[in-house]
This record gives structure tokens, C-alpha cells and sequence, in this order.
């Protein structure tokens, strides 16, 4: 596990691109947070640092978009789903039980038991201190993914 705080959007934004040049293809990042938190601004960071051009949003109405860049980017909004059965309609495990490219899912938290076996977990918490300050917590799920967020936490020299 590995705790990181951001003082600004920029920072946030730095932290995405860290992780963007440390993760590896075939990693699901599971992301947390509320309404407002910056998954969508650290989805749109990690995703330009992993050469995809244009505009990046969070799939809320269509579910899902993919990018292309150095590796596919699938990305999930969970957000308006109702029910864990609403996932294998919208393709869901296809994507994540054995990635191609990199699979990032907003609102993670919601269907907890769908998940893979092996995942980044990124919390992502506002703090009473300041509006624009975040405080990062990343958790790898298994032995890779632990590797991974060990790696990362050398490499970010910002944070408290």
C-alpha cells in the first residue's frame, strides 16, 4: 500500500502521469472516490501520458469508451449501473478477466465482487484541509500489482 497527497489539481494530474509511465499492460486500475474527488481528471492525465489524443471523459451514459495510445484504454463508469447483472450486458468481465491494453474502472467500489482476482485499488479522498488537496491510497491485489504500486512509490517525490 502506498499513501500520497496531492495539493492541487496539478499535482493530481503529475501523480496520473507517474503512474502512466510505471504501470504495465493487462493491469485493471480500480478507481474510488466520491463525486468531485478527480477520478475523471486522473483518468484524462494517465491517459495522455499513455499517448491517447483528444478528449477524454468519463464514459457516465455510454458506460464504457476505449482509447488508443501506446496500449487500448478501457474505460468503465460504473456510476449509473443498478445492479451487478447490468455488467455482463455492457461486455464487462471481457475486458477484465484478461486485459489487453489497460482497463480503468470509476466507481470500483460500487460492485466490490465483480472485480478481478488481481487489481490496482485507487482510493481517492478529499481532505477537510484545503478543496483542492487528495489523499491517494494505492493497494495492489496481487503479487504484480503489489510490485507495481512498491515501484511507483519510489518514483513519486512529492506528497506527504
Amino acid at each position: 500500500m502506498f499513501t500520497c497527497m496531492t495539493k492541487s489539481p496539478a499535482e493530481t494530474a503529475k501523480l496520473a502521469e507517474l503512474v502512466g509511465q510505471t504501470i504495465h499492460e493487462g493491469t485493471v486500475l480500480c478507481l474510488e472516490g466520491d463525486l468531485g474527488a478527480g477520478k475523471t481528471l486522473f483518468v484524462q492525465s494517465f491517459a495522455h501520458t499513455l499517448g491517447v489524443e483528444g478528449e477524454v471523459t468519463s464514459p457516465t451514459f455510454n458506460l464504457m469508451n476505449i482509447y488508443e495510445g501506446i496500449c487500448p484504454i478501457v474505460h468503465f463508469d460504473l456510476y449509473r449501473l443498478e445492479s451487478e447483472d447490468d455488467l455482463e450486458e455492457i461486455g464487462f468481465y471481457e475486458y477484465t478477466e484478461d486485459p489487453d491494453g489497460i482497463v480503468v474502472i470509476e466507481w470500483a467500489d460500487k460492485f466490490p465482487e465483480a472485480m478481478p482476482e488481481e487489481f490496482v485499488r485507487v482510493q481517492i479522498e478529499r481532505t477537510p484541509v484545503n478543496e483542492e488537496e487528495r489523499r491517494f491510497i494505492l493497494t495492489g491485489i496481487g503479487e504484480r500489482n503489489e510490485k507495481f504500486v512498491k515501484e511507483l512509490a519510489d518514483r513519486v517525490t512529492f506528497g506527504y
